[in-house]
């Protein structure tokens, strides 16, 4: 079997590494590493050394930067406070120290670090400088933000949910009692009036008042049930679903059928209103930009998933366009679907009507 032409090379290389002394060996091993800045300061704070993982994140080269004293890559506020000169005391105190904070680099730019310094003693315990090693951790910071403000969003949403069931219970059970009440009593005056010759001329006004509040309930019922429907939480997602499809067809005359395989499974609550909110913010798109004479809802279990499929026959739109600043609906649909952990796709082209593909892992939604 034929030996590879560079393979002669490597061993070369290998062995000229592991032949070196140890010192250079960790030279070489410093210099490799690109993801992390490492570097020597003297007594006194200033660099000493420099790798190419140092100049990669802080951006000076190793001309550049030897001699000059740490705290250039210190925020102003940080130098002000104090702060490079108290880290080299602890670290020579204790040993080593470590802080995460903003860092500077050579542009002024900041970037999210995680900062080591250890104390480096010569065999009699004397000071001889520190070892400095920074990790750039400006996208796992930005991770965790996001994480926290999905966390936050979220829990907003609880809260508006449970504040919106409180009142749309509260309409429906106290001011609706109340209309109720009133319309009874309107009816007893009716009667009563009737009786009597002088008065029967007000029985027309009494009538017309009995229907005004009988308005006044239906509007109420119609509020409470948009804050809020009864449906979703006695009788779950599916009749849910179906109660605003058969509303959505009386208010705007754009025929909305609605099919949930009979394997759906049981949403926890969260999911279920979330998922609701979805049909209900794409409806409303539908209803303000699509000028559809139908819209179909589907929901389906396909394998680990659950998929939700809204399409309407309308204008279509433009590609780019879910992504564009108006669409707040959209925008609103993908910050619910990415807290079921879920994904949400977009076809559409002018005149050949808008389809929305969710797709949600069902472990996050029992």
């Amino acid at each position: 079997m034929a030996t590879p032409k560079n393979k002669p090379s490597c061993i070369a290389r290998a062995a000229s590494v592991s032949d070196a002394p140890l010192e250079d060996r960790y030279m070489l091993l410093i210099e490799a590493v690109q993801d992390y800045a490492i570097f020597m300061l003297d007594a006194g704070g200033n660099i000493a050394s420099w790798n190419p993982g140092a100049q990669r994140i802080k951006g000076y080269t190793h001309d550049e930067i030897i001699g000059r004293h740490f705290s250039t890559f210190y925020t102003e506020e940080d130098i002000a406070a104090g702060k490079p000169a108290r880290e080299l005391q602890i670290a020579a105190a204790e040993g080593h120290v470590e802080d995460e904070g903003w860092r500077v680099r050579r542009d002024g730019s900041r970037f999210w670090a995680n900062v080591t310094i250890s104390a480096v003693r010569d065999a009699n315990g004397a000071l001889l400088g520190f070892a400095k090693v920074t990790r750039d951790m400006t996208d796992r910071m930005r991770l965790t933000e996001l994480e926290r403000a999905s966390e936050v969003s979220a829990q907003v949403q609880i809260t508006r949910e449970n504040e919106q069931k409180r009142i749309a219970r509260e309409l429906h059970d106290d001011l609706g009692q109340q209309l109720t009440a009133l319309k009874m009593s309107v009816a007893l005056i009716e009667a009563t009036l009737a009786q009597k010759d002088d008065t029967a001329h007000l029985v027309p006004q009494t009538h017309a008042l009995q229907k005004e509040i009988d308005a006044m309930a239906m509007s109420l019922r119609r509020i409470a049930a948009d804050l809020r429907p009864p449906l979703l939480d006695d009788l779950g997602l599916t009749a849910a679903l179906e109660w605003l499809a058969e509303d959505f067809t009386k208010r705007y005359r754009v025929a909305a059928t609605v099919h949930v395989e009979a394997d759906e499974p049981q949403f926890n609550e969260f999911a279920s209103t979330t998922l609701f909110r979805i049909v209900q913010e794409a409806l409303t798109n539908v209803a303000r930009h699509a000028a559809a004479s139908h819209v179909r809802i589907e929901l389906a279990r396909d394998g680990a998933t659950v998929s939700l499929e809204i399409e309407d026959n309308g204008v279509g739109a433009k590609p780019g366009l879910p992504s564009g600043n108006k669409s707040f609906g959209l925008l609103g649909i993908r910050e619910r679907v990415r807290q079921l952990h879920g994904t949400v796709s977009y076809i559409s082209s002018p005149g050949a009507g808008f389809r929305m593909s969710i797709r949600v892992p069902i472990a996050d939604v029992r």
